[in-house]
């Protein structure tokens, strides 16, 4: 199998095995008109196996979303064929429309224009809460 080299991108590395497919549909990755490899089940010294994912273009990438999804994944900027900067991601402080509240009685449920906002207040369980209703959602990542 060969997989060219990115010039200009994103590598996001390190992703658990098999959570490559929900982060392509939440990145909304099939919308961007480029070259796009998903690696699956790769081998890792770390984890045993490990998803990547390689965009061939450079854009604004919510890194928020993939902190929540994915606390352990490593994000890279590549330009010019060198790698210019490696964040390694955590879960976020907080989340704007990433979790939906399901709390019917939640403000969010009637005034549809207000973001999902929650705010993690265990980061061991990685629990979240509503910060209007203070809902915790199951976990959904």
């Amino acid at each position: 199998m060969t997989i060219d080299s990115i010039i200009n991108g994103i590598v996001i590395d390190h992703i658990s095995a098999g959570k490559s497919m929900e982060i392509y549909r939440v990145l909304e990755l099939s919308k961007l008109d480029c070259q796009i490899a998903i690696i699956k089940n790769a081998t890792s010294k770390k984890a045993g196996h490990k998803d990547i994912i390689k965009i061939d273009s450079l854009f604004d990438i919510n890194l928020d979303v993939l902190g929540y999804i994915d606390p352990g994944i490593t994000v890279n900027f590549v330009r010019d064929g060198k790698l210019v900067e490696k964040r390694h991601l955590t879960l976020p402080e907080t989340v704007t429309d990433v979790i939906k509240c399901k709390n019917p009685r939640c403000i969010t449920s009637v005034e549809q224009e207000l973001p999902h906002v929650f705010h993690l207040i265990d980061r061991e369980k990685g629990i979240y809460r509503c910060i209007y209703c203070e809902h915790k959602p199951k976990a959904e990542a």
